[in-house]
């Protein structure tokens, strides 16, 4: 085709009426051409293209007339130039959101609310950076409850939520330390061998003790009451762990108070195995210390990190298992024509080669001929080596889970995302089921006319 005719065909093409809904007698309605200039920059596509997403802001014709310059006869939005990119390849791919790698994270987000892609767009961006899904919790409808919710469930929310929870990690470290006390033998009976001491303390209506303990014991069941009767979702109370062990912590004080007020000194003498038993279950009072983590981000963060590396913990322990059977069997063989060793079977050797492996060297257990000194050897560097593999993977993980949280707490605090998402689904619901995301915000709140939208980070 000569030069001047393909001018002419392109400035033909320019000149046409791309953005009317009107087809023209050469082209199809879905074959016009659409011309985008984002702040200088023009792009052209096809007007199908756009048609894909009609809710969006490019796809519904209503919404982009707005921006609409028939001088030009063009869209032109002033928006970040880069950005488009991501936005045009959304519609192009059919609904794949890819943002440029010269694009800030909070800039591609705000051009995703601008040009209304979507929530699915939004979660989409946000999986494919890394980020963990939004994890939605109910807020109870009633005013009050939900005042007295955020006072004993987020200890960020308010002042007060603060107090309440310096209360309870007092309450908690005092029972912890009563917990420890109580056993020392100075405060211990042990004139009877035979009948357990568990429950002496409660023997003895003047026993300290036995006061502080309940005046905890008091706190933690008020506590726990009143987080039970202001809570959204009574079934989903329960589904918490940290509200499992919240329950585990007081049974045994009221265990052991019903069994003691129902045994009398007579009967308590042939009841060795319930004495037992409840040693056990008062032993499970050293699970308070696990109500610090609601209180602690670094227990938290702690936590997340071990959960995150579950596979890893696994395939350590896996290892571990496979060179305990390995030098155990190795050890034995190479120790029993030894008159004087104490690796009289593979069982027996298990303890040794576990506390070898870990390097704690206990040295109840040695061997004592040359061979079994070089399976020492060789059982010491596999357990170096076994557990120095998964560290830096668990290591990696801590600090993507404390990097996330310190960001976190330095953009947006709590406090803050609590009363702005409260304020917004105030005025959007008029008074319904109110809802927080069980996440520290990143600093980003992104509202639309229907919604608003929370960037967040699990915590």
């Amino acid at each position: 085709m000569p030069p001047e005719l393909n001018s002419q065909s392109s400035n033909y093409l320019l000149q046409a009426p791309q953005l009317s809904s009107t087809p023209s007698h050469w082209l199809d309605d879905g074959d016009q051409k659409v011309i985008i200039n984002i702040a200088g920059l023009r792009f052209e596509t096809q007007l199908k293209t756009l048609d894909q997403f009609p809710d969006t802001l490019l796809g519904d014709p209503s919404k982009r007339m707005n921006y609409f310059d028939p001088m030009r006869n063009e869209y032109f939005f002033d928006r970040n130039r880069p950005s488009f990119d991501g936005i045009l390849y959304y519609y192009q791919s059919g609904g794949k959101i890819r943002r440029p790698a010269n694009v800030p994270l909070d800039v591609f987000a705000d051009e995703i609310v601008f040009y209304e892609l979507g929530n699915e767009a939004l979660e989409q961006f946000r999986e494919d950076e890394g980020f963990i899904k939004d994890v939605e919790i109910p807020l109870p409808d009633n005013d009050m409850y939900r005042q007295f919710w955020l006072l004993f469930e987020y200890p960020e929310s308010s002042n007060a939520a603060r107090g309440v929870a310096l209360v309870s990690v007092f309450v908690i470290v005092i029972s912890i330390i009563i917990f420890c006390m109580e056993t020392l033998p100075e405060f211990r009976d042990d004139t009877d061998p035979v009948v357990a001491t568990v429950v002496q303390a409660f023997n003895h209506s003047k026993d300290p003790f036995f006061f502080i303990e309940t005046a905890c014991i008091g706190w933690f069941f008020f506590e726990l009451c009143v987080r039970f009767v202001v809570c959204p979702s009574k079934k989903q109370f329960f589904h918490n762990l940290m509200n499992l062990i919240d329950v585990i912590s007081i049974i045994p004080y009221f265990v052991t108070v019903i069994t003691e007020l129902a045994t009398t000194p007579a009967e308590s003498s042939g009841h060795n195995m319930s004495l037992a038993i409840l040693r056990i279950i008062r032993l499970v009072r050293v699970f308070r210390i696990f109500k610090l983590s609601r209180h602690s981000k670094g227990l938290q963060i702690l936590g997340q990190t071990l959960k995150a590396s579950m596979r890893e913990l696994g395939l350590l322990i896996f290892f571990l298992f496979i060179g305990v059977i390995l030098f155990s069997s190795a050890i034995y063989f190479a120790e029993v024509d030894e008159p004087n060793t104490q690796f009289v079977s593979i069982p027996d050797g298990f303890w040794w080669a576990v506390v070898t492996m870990t390097t704690v060297g206990y040295g109840d257990m040695c061997p004592i001929t040359m061979g079994g000194k070089m399976v020492g050897t060789l059982c010491a560097i596999a357990g170096v080596l076994t557990i120095a593999l998964p560290v830096p993977v668990i290591v990696s993980n801590f600090n993507y889970f404390y990097h996330r949280e310190t960001e976190a707490e330095d953009k947006l605090p709590l406090k803050d995302a609590v009363e702005q998402v409260t304020k917004s689904e105030m005025s959007v619901k008029q008074g319904s089921n109110m809802s927080l995301s069980k996440l520290y915000c990143c600093g980003n709140v992104y509202t639309s006319r229907h919604h608003v939208t929370v960037v967040c980070l699990l915590l």
